[in-house]
């Protein structure tokens, strides 16, 4: 397959066609979180408030994969747009080992934290068994999920969206399936409560791994795995790892943030963490949309990076900070109008919803400007500067949200916290501006140097 696309076609059509697959499946991924927090909810109270607790480890583990398969897709991407295919699949299979790994580590590591983690949140021993065993299940499918994502990434490099976004979409359809079937024992299905939620997921996540195995035989990409780069290369590992590494810490910082925030809300209430978590799987189903926009222009910005084209890289960027804006305007829009009824969903107690739609209002404040950080610490990955990228998400998720929340529930109380949420977006808005017009002022157009083996 022919890849000049990525730095011939039109700079809308190229992005809107690179993202629209990658926001359809995002938002599908989002709305099966939601199903499968519906579903769990509908056990008890105390389930979904495990699942609250336990979304920090959750979210940690995920992050790891996703993090360095953005390094193997910037990597990636950067040689094909360089021409260099020998150096795309070393990338491509050195990647893919590693991404092993690390799921069997995760796996270990994760189930044996469990019990731990969950103790120092909570003293009912009824929700620490619900998060026990729902973890204890879904982290066996963990070297799976690693191997899935690492695929997904592989396959944007080479410009196939479309195949991404139906690969996830089927992930995502089994486990809405699979969800009530197992976890209430419908027709022939065993009643496995919370642990057959576990079960749905992971399932769903290793479905797409299958679906790539079976495309990647039948309509083959430009980028091959070969047994010669099976053993990884230090000189590769290190610039997988420089970007993959800063992509971890960026996707593992909401789950630093989600711990202490619940450890500030649990102080007054447990029904606030209740809403927290809430929020945080309704705020995933536009995130996760505006990620598949940055998905799609990740891609897009390390070829025409390796190609030389900075001026596209620029449109690229300004392209989808428009777009994203357009999405976080709607989700805006829905939370200011119907919050109660998106807290209906997960709760039928009044107090409850009636602070968590003051919550959703106030929260959603900052979504249309969180627009540009979003996509400015995406595009920075593209760029394979992944430490600026770092420090954009250092300031959303620790440097001004935390102290904000502290200070000002210390003043409000818990809802102190909501506001925190749109006074740190704007902050990083403004920060994030800076940021990228120095990373890109000050050595953008540079390319890979083979002296230090990294790139900068």
């Amino acid at each position: 397959m022919d890849q000049d696309f990525m730095k011939t076609k039109s700079v809308l059509p190229l992005v809107l066609t690179m993202s629209y697959p990658m926001a359809i499946s995002m938002a599908v991924n989002a709305l099966y979180n939601i199903v499968d927090s519906f579903f769990v909810s509908q056990i008890s109270d105390k389930a979904m408030t495990a699942l609250s607790l336990l979304f920090p480890v959750q979210n940690f583990a995920h992050s790891v994969a996703v993090g360095f398969a953005i390094g193997i897709n910037a990597v990636v991407a950067f040689y094909m747009g360089q021409g260099s295919s020998g150096e795309a699949e070393k990338a491509a299979t050195n990647g893919i080992i590693l991404s092993a790994l690390h799921g069997i580590i995760l796996s270990a590591c994760c189930i044996v934290i469990m019990p731990w983690f969950m103790d120092k949140f909570t003293a009912d021993q009824d929700i620490v068994n619900y998060g026990t065993n729902y973890t204890d299940i879904l982290f066996l499918f963990a070297a799976m999920d690693c191997m899935a994502i690492a695929m997904e990434k592989i396959f944007q490099a080479a410009g196939r969206m479309k195949t991404t976004m139906l690969s996830l979409a089927a992930g995502c359809i089994i486990n809405i399936i699979l969800d009530p079937l197992l976890i209430f024992g419908i027709g022939p299905f065993p009643e496995l409560g919370i642990r057959g939620a576990a079960v749905a997921t992971g399932i769903g996540q290793t479905m797409p791994l299958v679906i790539y195995a079976v495309l990647y035989k039948t309509k083959p990409i430009p980028v091959r795995f070969r047994k010669k780069y099976i053993r990884p290369e230090l000189h590769m590992m290190r610039r997988l790892y420089s970007i993959g590494n800063a992509g971890t810490l960026n996707l593992a910082l909401p789950s630093v943030q989600v711990s202490i925030l619940n450890a500030i809300l649990s102080s007054y209430s447990a029904g606030y963490v209740f809403i927290l978590g809430v929020y945080y799987k309704l705020q995933t189903f536009l995130y996760l949309s505006v990620n598949g926009v940055v998905q799609g222009i990740r891609p897009l910005v390390g070829y025409n990076y390796g190609a030389g084209e900075n001026e596209r890289v620029r449109k690229i960027v300004r392209i989808s900070i428009i777009l994203a804006a357009i999405i976080m305007t709607a989700g805006t829009v829905v939370c200011q109008l119907i919050p109660d009824t998106l807290m209906g969903i997960f709760t039928q107690d009044g107090a409850v919803i009636q602070s968590g739609s003051s919550a959703l209002r106030i929260i959603s404040g900052g979504f249309i400007i969180s627009s540009i950080p979003v996509i400015l610490s995406g595009a920075l990955e593209g760029l394979g500067k992944g430490t600026e990228s770092l420090v954009i998400s250092l300031i959303r998720y620790i440097l001004l949200i935390l102290p904000a929340a502290f200070g000002l529930s210390c003043i409000m109380g818990a809802v102190g916290v909501w506001h925190a949420f749109w006074i740190t977006e704007l902050a990083a808005a403004a920060v994030s501006c800076f940021i990228y017009r120095r990373a890109v002022r000050n050595k953008a157009q540079r390319e890979y140097t083979h002296t230090d083996n990294k790139m900068i």
